[in-house]
């Protein structure tokens, strides 16, 4: 049913889980258990990240390099630019707690999965994608972190340990090596059998997102954000996400990329990512109102959604001149 009304299943449990975190939070010893159960399932996803990819697919594609430090400049670069920019503005409009959560936004990597659906769904270069979306996670386990000490530390009022940053390897990276080595044992399985690894990735976004709002409820986060607010995070999302469709588009053209390669550079340079963002951010910002501090990509996230949606559904629809793609470089 939600399939034939064009309803994200997903997005709604995460609403559902935003809903339930409001009227029953972990608290407690509940809430210990909850933690630990948290870190357990972003471990596990992690572990499972390694154990799907292959390493091939990293170095497949690696000779269009002008691609993906294309992308990679529109995710780690201007982003970052951009929530540094709205340091003189957004803190008063939106509060410290919820303009850090923009700063964060603006701070982790691409996503994967829907970066490279949309660039499908659009005719664009999907090898390209892959390699660059695949690039930008793996590169955020490190830049990010190091982007949060570097500019959330000094600007957002919030200290961030290095120990911190150790949690992260420990949690992250760490299990995504793990996976990597398990690989050759695993691997066909997780292939043929995806479900299993859709489960653990959405379940552990759900499970973040309820512990981080539950958080927010002992820390009475409601009464610190007023419904506004929440209106010009969805407004400033869809103004966000506009800007950058049309920006890497305008760029894609303006550097001699073909259509195909275009495409990839708008839906990998214009998307954040909710399951790398939410796992770091409980991690960052532990002690700290972690609640309201991703509530800004919670927002944004289904915004990107939805606009990237539409508008690789829009570019599925006009024709291809196939000369157009015949001198891109070569991606796998």
């Amino acid at each position: 049913m939600l399939k034939r009304l064009h309803i994200d299943g997903f997005i709604l449990a995460i609403l559902a889980t935003v809903g339930v975190a409001t009227l029953l939070p972990a608290r407690g010893e509940f809430a210990d258990i909850t933690s630990w159960v948290v870190v357990a399932a972003i471990a596990l996803l992690f572990f499972l990240y390694g154990a799907r990819m292959h390493p091939r697919e990293a170095l497949e594609g690696l000779r269009h390099w002008r691609l993906h430090l294309t992308i990679l400049a529109f995710t780690f670069a201007l982003f970052p630019l951009i929530g540094l920019a709205l340091k003189p503005i957004a803190p008063h409009v939106l509060g410290d707690d919820v303009y850090t959560g923009v700063l964060f936004l603006c701070l982790v990597p691409s996503t994967v999965q829907s970066s490279i659906a949309f660039t499908s769904i659009a005719r664009g270069n999907v090898a390209g994608a892959i390699v660059s979306a695949s690039a930008s996670n793996l590169l955020g386990v490190v830049l990010t972190p190091l982007l949060v000490v570097a500019l959330i530390s000094s600007t957002g009022g919030i200290t961030i340990s290095w120990t911190s940053i150790l949690t992260i390897v420990l949690e992250i990276l760490v299990p995504f090596i793990v996976g990597q080595l398990a690989r050759p044992l695993i691997g066909g399985w997780l292939t043929r059998h995806a479900k299993p690894t859709k489960l653990v990735d959405r379940g552990s976004i759900v499970l973040v997102v309820y512990s981080a709002f539950s958080e927010g409820m002992r820390e009475h986060i409601w009464s610190t954000v007023q419904w506004w607010q929440v209106l010009v995070l969805i407004a400033g999302s869809i103004v966000l996400v506009g800007a950058l469709l049309w920006l890497t588009g305008f760029a894609g053209r303006r550097l001699h990329f073909d259509r195909a390669d275009t495409i990839a550079i708008q839906f990998c340079g214009t998307k954040k990512s909710l399951a790398t963002g939410l796992p770091m951010a409980a991690v960052l910002f532990s002690g700290s109102n972690v609640g309201l501090i991703v509530l800004p990509l919670l927002v944004f996230h289904q915004i990107q959604l939805m606009m990237c949606a539409w508008w690789a559904g829009r570019l599925s629809r006009d024709p291809v001149d196939e000369r157009e793609n015949a001198n891109a470089p070569a991606t796998t």
